[in-house]
C-alpha cells in the first residue's frame, strides 16, 4: 500500500472577527473548550514549548508542540512532534478576513515521516481529526460565543 503523503489542508470560515478567532486559538483558557482540554499552558511565542498526553486506547501520544512563528491575528505555526515516535509535522494556521468573516486555513505537512504502521499517523486519520477539531469542535465553540 503506497503512503498518502499530500499535505492535510482543512479550511473553515467563521463569522466572528478575526481577533475572536485568534484568541480561540492562542489562548489557553479558549483552547482547552474546543482543542485539548490537557494543555498544561501556551503563549503565542516563538520558541515557547508545551507537552501533554493523549491516550488513545493501546496508544499514547505525548505531544510536543514548539511555536516556530507568530503573526499576531495572521498565523501561527507549530512543530508538533511526539515522544514515543519518529517523525516531524508542521501545523499552521492562517487566519484572513473575508467579506466580514474571518478564514481560517489549517495545513499539517510533515505525515510522511511518521510510521507508517501507526493508525493515526494515516492521512484519512489526520484529515478527520483535524476536521473534528476546526469544523465541529472550533465551529461550535466560536457560534457559542
Amino acid at each position: 500500500m503506497i503512503k498518502d503523503t499530500s499535505t492535510v489542508v482543512v479550511e473553515q470560515v467563521f463569522g466572528n472577527s478575526v481577533t475572536q478567532v485568534w484568541q480561540a486559538i492562542t489562548q489557553l483558557d479558549q483552547m482547552k473548550q474546543w482543542f485539548f482540554e490537557n494543555i498544561p499552558e501556551f503563549k503565542p511565542e516563538v520558541g515557547f514549548k508545551t507537552q501533554f498526553n493523549v491516550n488513545a486506547g493501546e496508544r499514547n501520544f505525548l505531544h510536543l508542540w514548539r511555536i516556530l512563528e507568530v503573526v499576531p491575528e495572521k498565523s501561527i505555526v507549530y512543530d508538533w512532534r511526539y515522544k514515543e515516535y519518529p517523525g516531524q509535522g508542521i501545523v499552521k494556521f492562517e487566519l484572513s478576513e473575508t467579506g466580514g468573516q474571518t478564514k481560517l486555513k489549517l495545513t499539517n505537512e510533515g505525515l510522511e515521516s511518521f510510521p507508517d504502521h501507526i493508525p493515526e499517523f494515516t492521512h484519512e486519520s489526520c484529515h478527520a481529526g483535524w476536521n473534528y477539531f476546526i469544523k465541529e469542535q472550533l465551529k461550535a465553540f466560536l457560534e457559542g460565543k
